[in-house]
């Protein structure tokens, strides 16, 4: 283990380098008309991994402000797969006005560091590029090779980022068997103050999809009975009251499995929406891995109040469970109805098993720091660049460790308003992940 001071100063750094990034505005908007881009995030982590002696391979990837780092730490064992460490440098959008703080502010106070991309996930590239710096510094040589990737585009699926480079530049990844990345290493505290720490072993799939209907144009004064939005309207509230049926997948019910033997606390089938809401702020995140679902998020249609248009659209962001793919599609068809047209784009879901040497790094890592603790698997509602590394025989994980103040509602803060990180989970996070890239 690195003695204690030298890591102290990585954790410090760790600290500063979130701040830091959070300053630079890598808004992802999915709109090449107002996105910001990751250039400046980019440049300024290429800045900070040659400074210390690393070699990096810098690729622009969809125009002058995609950009995407990658560097390669020497393992002392060759022969062994290597490690994958991932994270993205864009954020979503934030308006300045419903923020405490300014939300690129990258402010540290009151404990925490403030801004958009605190949780997602500037607070993993901070901790992550703080060791990288630190095992430089230090000549410290892993077990294996370590592949640190820091990546654009994935709030918005990862066309330019992670998609991109496994479709064109595979070789930055050769070797690499398994990866780590966000949303997962986090702690929720359950009862007696027994802190579980939620490792992603599985994500749903994800489908962004567009739904059109096409009608006849008009005078908004005559009688319509061919009124795309109105039709539209109907179709899309068929969509979004629809409750798709409950399906416990194996992480589900492990991670379920898991608080029952921790708390006393049963998970009925037939009250399992009801039984999950004991978990608190998590039941969101928990309960939305229960079954399907497709949420509206945008309507589009007309150009003026009198003009019947003759299309409408709606956009809807569907989340699908595991080997659910074909049930969705059929229940899909039933719903909409076929004058509906419909055109997507999809990312497929993630999942391994809660086992072998990496797992048990993992919760050797955590219970190092926090003993008494545990480790659970879980599916994660959202998805991450897992997707894309997948389709490499990469083994994916969610493992960002951050121990958390019991009151916070971790989850609300991806995306949200008054994003941030405690301090003392940024640099908790760093001494776990030095653990773990040492053992594994």
């Amino acid at each position: 283990m690195t003695e204690p001071n030298l890591i102290d100063a990585a954790a410090d750094e760790a600290v500063t380098l979130t701040s830091e990034l959070i300053r630079i505005d890598t808004t992802n908007t999915g709109d090449p008309t107002t996105l910001v881009g990751e250039r400046a995030a980019a440049e300024f982590v290429a800045e900070k991994l040659t400074e210390v002696g690393y070699e990096i391979t810098y690729v622009e990837s969809g125009g002058k402000d995609r950009h995407n780092v990658i560097a390669r730490l020497a393992g002392a064992d060759p022969s062994r797969g290597a490690l994958l460490v991932h994270g993205h440098l864009d954020v979503v959008p934030a308006d300045p006005s419903e923020w405490s703080v300014h939300p690129f502010s990258g402010a540290i106070q009151d404990g925490y560091v403030w801004g958009r991309g605190a949780v997602d996930m500037k607070d993993m590239v901070g901790m992550t590029l703080a060791l990288a710096r630190h095992y430089k510094r230090h000549d410290i040589v892993p077990p294996r090779d370590i592949i640190f990737a820091f990546l654009a585009d994935e709030e918005a699926g990862g066309k330019f980022g992670a998609q991109w480079l496994v479709d064109n530049r595979p070789d930055l990844f050769e070797g690499a068997t398994e990866a780590i990345s966000e949303v997962g290493g986090f702690s929720i505290t359950l009862r007696d103050n027994v802190r579980a720490y939620l490792i992603e072993t599985a994500e749903k799939g994800i489908r962004w999809m567009k739904l059109r209907v096409r009608g006849t144009a008009g005078h908004g004064s005559m009688i319509h009975r061919d009124n795309a939005v109105t039709k539209l309207s109907e179709a899309v509230a068929r969509l979004g009251n629809h409750r798709f049926p409950l399906v416990l997948t194996d992480s589900v019910r492990e991670f379920l499995a898991g608080v029952t033997e921790i708390t006393g606390w049963d998970f009925p089938e037939d009250d399992l929406e009801g039984a999950v809401a004991k978990l608190g702020n998590i039941s969101r995140m928990i309960g939305a891995t229960l079954r399907d679902t497709a949420n509206p998020t945008m309507l589009t249609a007309g150009y003026k109040s009198n003009v019947i248009p003759s299309t409408a659209e709606a956009a809807v962001d569907c989340r699908i469970l595991p080997g659910r793919l074909e049930a969705f599609d059929r229940e899909l068809d039933e719903l909409l109805g076929p004058d509906i047209e419909k055109e997507w784009m999809e990312l497929p879901p993630v999942e391994t098993t809660f086992d072998g040497a990496l797992v048990d790094a993992m919760t050797a890592a955590v219970l190092a720091e926090d003993p008494g603790a545990r480790t659970l698997p879980y599916m994660l509602s959202g998805g991450t660049d897992a997707k894309s590394f997948q389709r490499l025989g990469i083994r994916n994980f969610g493992f960002a460790p951050l121990r958390l103040p019991a009151d916070l509602d971790f989850s609300a803060l991806f995306h949200g308003v008054d994003e941030r990180v405690p301090v003392d989970a940024l640099r908790f996070g760093t001494r776990v992940l030095d653990r773990f890239f040492r053992a594994s």
